[in-house]
């Protein structure tokens, strides 16, 4: 198991907080690598695999009208999936405090005129939201495993960086 995601799960536990994840590109794996350390269920509320765009808005709630302006591969829309998720899987009226979002493409072909690699991942808390872009390479199963790493790095510097 990765240090990256125990050293999450374990920065999240020392600071009482929970984590959800909305995945598209990487269609569940980051919620895998959570998931395969012990004691996970003490932090890991959930996810939602959004890989469908209408699900974007339906579930998580991402504007329409920037979905079909911007595309499903956009900061923004990386953003807006953290703040979602954490709504999405709120556990007796309690919002996750960390929402992790991944979108981007995988490849092999580009998709919405974005070049495989493109990549962003979003992470948001109740102090507000951010999102990162990556520019990855490598065919789509590394580019799949780089954004999880990205993701999980990304979270645990969020974590790290939180007052208590």
């Amino acid at each position: 198991m990765p240090d990256d995601a125990r050293s999450l799960v374990e920065a999240l536990a020392a600071r009482g907080m929970t984590l959800a994840v909305a995945e598209s590109l990487t269609g569940g794996m980051l919620a895998a690598r959570i998931v395969d350390v012990p004691g996970a269920s003490a932090v890991f509320v959930g996810g939602v695999v959004a890989y469908a765009t209408k699900l974007k808005h339906d579930l998580l709630g991402v504007d329409a009208t920037l979905l079909v302006e911007r595309g499903p591969v956009d900061a923004e829309v990386a953003r807006r999936l953290a703040e979602g998720v954490r709504r999405a899987c709120a556990v007796d009226g309690r919002e996750a405090d960390l929402g992790v979002a991944t979108t981007g493409v995988a490849g092999p072909d580009p998709q919405g005129g974005m070049p495989p690699g493109t990549v962003f991942v979003g992470v948001a808390t109740d102090a507000g939201s951010r999102a990162v872009e990556l520019a990855l390479t490598g065919d789509r199963a590394a580019i799949r495993t780089a954004t999880v790493d990205a993701a999980i790095a990304e979270a645990v510097a969020e974590v790290r960086n939180r007052r208590r």
